[in-house]
């Protein structure tokens, strides 16, 4: 069942990557000791920039607490960690707000991707 879903899901990824242009970044804001951060970095980092996903959206880490970078002036900053921020062209399109764990992780992007 989880094959069959995660099949699904990288389908749909494929498919949304090939009808938009990578001009799209999923931002992390995190901070050092945030455990859900460690979690993600355990679970998901090192697979996603080889992703369909990872491809459509290029991961882009912020720290909590440091300056807004001035490409991102109109977008409002996080203030939990994580939070994922899926930005095209200067404009939010969705945010997530913590980590869920892997598997919801992978759906509710896939669900923020097809917003593109």
């Amino acid at each position: 069942m989880r094959q069959l879903i995660t099949n699904i899901l990288l389908a749909t990824a494929m498919m949304v990557a090939t009808l938009s242009a990578n001009a799209a970044e999923l931002i992390m804001v995190e901070e050092h000791g945030c455990v859900y951060c460690a979690k993600f970095d355990r679970q998901i980092a090192p697979a996603y920039p080889k992703t369909a996903e990872g491809r459509q959206a290029p991961l882009r880490r912020l720290q909590l607490g440091e300056p807004w970078p001035a490409d991102l002036q109109s977008i409002k900053a996080a203030t939990v960690t994580p939070t994922f921020i899926l930005v095209e062209q200067g404009q939010e399109i969705d945010r997530l707000t913590g980590y869920p764990g892997d598997e919801h992780f992978w759906f509710l992007l896939n669900t923020m991707l097809e917003k593109l």
